[in-house]
């Protein structure tokens, strides 16, 4: 099995009505989705509105998952700020997660060379294992294939990537020219089936919220060579793929509401993101009941 599994969700954060960190729902979800079907979770990452939470929010959601569930834990302790980043990761590390999320620093669009040096500080920072996360729609800065394949050949503990580029092309590249043991997961769920045919060993989804297990059968009926089934599985999939992400509801307010209808906490998003519009519920339960849930 990979390092982390074949699935993993990178987790919204619940919060109560009035805002604050739900300390008990982020236990209870967790442990949802450790009992369909994933097998790492993703904390604090963009889809858990990273964003918004402070320091001492995002280590309470460590601590208080870590204390949830046995399954490796992988943190979103970085920020556009190397320093920052550096400080989170060290907390990150001392209440016993298992790897650390390293996101492109957004807005201030460093070039590659800064790249380079940011993520090398943030290994450096612990001995956590690092999951580079390309994610250029949000982070306004790609990184670059040679980037990638240089801080996997000389960063021992830089060990994956969070593909969500959106260049099959450059995937397949750095699968084929990476180090052993270091591991490709794909970012963005509807090219997840095609990344497996590269090589890469599974997801961090946002609709593996609720299709954890009908992702876990995709991947291994693909491994086992039966192609047809794993199509198939991923064409039921692709109702929920469209619902996740929209302009007018995004990823982790669509995920919230497909929680709520199915009883588990997760609340609301912060500003700016705020309540999912009117009909995301009911777009929820079709999606969901066509999966089979029972509501």
């Amino acid at each position: 099995m990979a390092r982390f599994g074949t699935v993993a969700t990178a987790m919204v954060t619940p919060f109560r009505a009035d805002g604050s960190l739900d300390v008990e729902g982020c236990a209870t979800l967790a442990r949802w989705l450790v009992d369909h079907g994933n097998d790492a979770l993703v904390l604090a990452g963009t889809t858990g509105e990273s964003a918004v939470l402070t320091d001492a929010e995002r280590i309470e959601l460590f601590r208080t998952v870590r204390a949830a569930v046995d399954v490796p834990l992988i943190a979103g302790s970085t920020t556009n700020d190397t320093a920052h980043s550096i400080e989170v990761t060290r907390a990150a590390a001392e209440v016993g997660v298992d790897a650390v999320l390293a996101v492109v620093p957004y807005y201030n669009k460093p070039s590659q060379a800064g790249l380079d040096l940011h993520f090398r500080a943030i290994a450096a920072a612990s001995d956590l294992p690092v999951m580079l996360y390309d994610v250029p729609s949000r982070s306004g800065r790609r990184l670059e294939p040679e980037t990638i394949l240089r801080l996997a050949h000389e960063v021992p503990t830089i060990v994956a990537l969070k593909d969500a580029g959106g260049r099959p092309e450059v995937t397949a590249q750095v699968i084929a020219d990476a180090p052993d043991g270091f591991e490709v997961y794909s970012g963005d769920e509807p090219l997840s089936l095609a990344f497996a045919a590269y090589g890469a060993v599974g997801v961090v989804g946002v609709s593996s919220h609720w299709t954890g297990r009908q992702q876990q059968e995709m991947f291994a009926a693909f491994a086992k060579g039966d192609v047809a089934s794993a199509r198939e599985i991923n064409a039921r999939l692709l109702a929920s793929y469209r619902y996740m992400n929209s302009d007018t509801c995004v990823f982790s307010q669509a995920v919230k509401v497909a929680m709520g209808v199915l009883g588990v906490p997760a609340g609301e998003c912060r500003l700016p993101l705020g309540p999912a519009p009117a009909g995301t519920a009911e777009a929820a339960t079709s999606v969901l009941e066509e999966l089979g849930y029972e509501l």
